[in-house]
């Protein structure tokens, strides 16, 4: 577990955090990724009809870290073994506020703990500058396609020093 200046801290998910960064995901979809993707597009990519018990599997299949702030969820990331982060997202009233900063830290303690060579992510148009500022350069951008439904995001990769 670790904090940072803002009073929050980042731990490592819990079965019970299921709904909790489940909620942050649709806020941070609906609302912040909303002033680069269509609303056809972010109701493709955060549907109503997500299951929280498909939901916590695929939290609990990887490494997830949460953070919290005042014992609220205001935001989660992943890596999986090969060192890929698939999810990183803020809750819309906490951005600003050092919680994606301080879940990155998280991800490079993990993969520096794993000796990974790189990070890999498809960030979203919304987080590209994020990541860029975290060292990660573009490889290419691509069109992914959900349920007939074309989204922009952006390969990116971190490589690794020690």
């Amino acid at each position: 577990m670790s904090s940072w200046a803002d009073g929050g801290i980042v731990r490592r998910y819990r079965a019970a955090d299921a709904s909790g960064t489940l909620a942050v995901f649709l806020l941070a979809v609906r609302e912040t990724a909303a002033a680069h993707y269509d609303a056809e597009q972010v109701a493709v990519w955060a549907p109503d009809d997500i299951g929280l018990a498909e939901w916590a599997r695929a939290r609990a299949a990887v490494a997830t870290h949460v953070a919290e702030i005042d014992g609220q969820i205001v935001g989660f990331t992943d890596i999986d073994r090969a060192g890929h982060v698939d999810m990183l997202f803020v809750h819309p009233s906490f951005g600003r506020r050092g919680v994606s900063s301080a879940l990155i830290e998280a991800v490079l303690a993990d993969a520096r703990r794993a000796e990974l060579t790189a990070l890999t992510v498809e960030a979203s148009l919304t987080a590209r500058a994020f990541f860029e500022r975290n060292g990660f350069v573009v490889v290419a951008q691509q069109q992914v396609e959900r349920n007939g439904v074309r989204l922009t995001n952006v390969r990116m990769r971190l490589e690794l020093t020690y």
